[in-house]
């Protein structure tokens, strides 16, 4: 196991029980003790636990997993994005994406399609896009997020300004029928909401972790959401509440 695959399955283990050993997660991860000694050094440093004598507890503060290591609901995740791209008909020629693992799965299954042209503001899905024939691709620019991979701030919004697109999916750490669209962070959020406005049509990919949840700072109402791609982990009742409040689901 890659060091970035155990760092990903120590925050999993922590996260559902609050504290892990240096020992069980030897055993658990068929590894040395002192490579899981160095992996909770790392994560500390990043401020992503808080090591103990004999393993580590949760952040006394909840700080947003880097996206690197963010690798549960694959599958959910995999059927949001196939969804996703089932709505890219030949009506479509523009879609916008920003960053986050299932809008970056759904960019490896468009890139795979007729041509398209794509603006996205998130660097890890320009990496996977730009060597594509039939992607036309645009990207943003702005300041380096490092938790997401994406661009944002003013150089990221002003180039937004100008541009109309078909769609634009977006991932979003929340999607509750009274709070709209949100995120972690007030600076993504607000290139978000330009990215948003730039399209047609707007749809959110969340599985169902995130919905029903509010985080930090708004992208946009419900309002301005037309459709949202779940799976069925989604609570009934938000997933009627936000149909009630006009909004297509769709449950992959």
């Amino acid at each position: 196991m890659r060091q970035e695959q155990r760092l990903a399955a120590i925050l999993g283990k922590l996260a559902d029980a609050g504290s892990v050993t240096v020992t069980g997660l030897a055993e658990d991860l068929g590894t040395s003790v002192a490579s899981i000694r160095r992996d909770l050094q790392s994560l500390e440093e990043q401020k992503l636990l808080k090591r103990t004598h004999g393993g580590a507890v949760a952040a006394e503060v909840i700080y947003e997993l880097p996206l690197r290591y963010r690798v549960g609901r694959r599958e959910e995740k995999r059927q949001i994005a196939e969804a996703a791209a089932r709505l890219v008909g030949e009506s479509v020629h523009s879609v916008g994406l920003n960053g986050g693992t299932t809008t970056t799965e759904l960019a490896r299954l468009l890139a795979g399609t007729r041509q398209l042209k794509v603006v996205t503001n998130a660097l890890n899905i320009a990496s996977d896009l730009c060597p594509r024939p039939t992607i036309d691709l645009v990207v943003t620019g702005g300041g380096v997020r490092p938790e997401s991979y994406e661009l944002v701030g003013p150089i990221a919004d002003r180039a937004l300004a100008g541009i109309s697109l078909d769609l634009v999916f977006l991932g979003v750490d929340g999607i509750d029928s009274r709070g709209g669209i949100t995120t972690h962070d007030e600076v993504e959020a607000h290139t978000d909401h330009c990215l948003l406005r730039t399209a047609d049509r707007v749809v959110v990919l969340a599985d169902g972790s995130k919905v029903g949840k509010r985080a930090f700072s708004r992208i946009a109402g419900i309002a301005d959401v037309h459709v949202v791609i779940t799976d069925s982990s989604a609570p009934a009742e938000e997933l009627e509440r936000l149909r009630a409040a006009g909004v297509e689901v769709v449950v992959a």
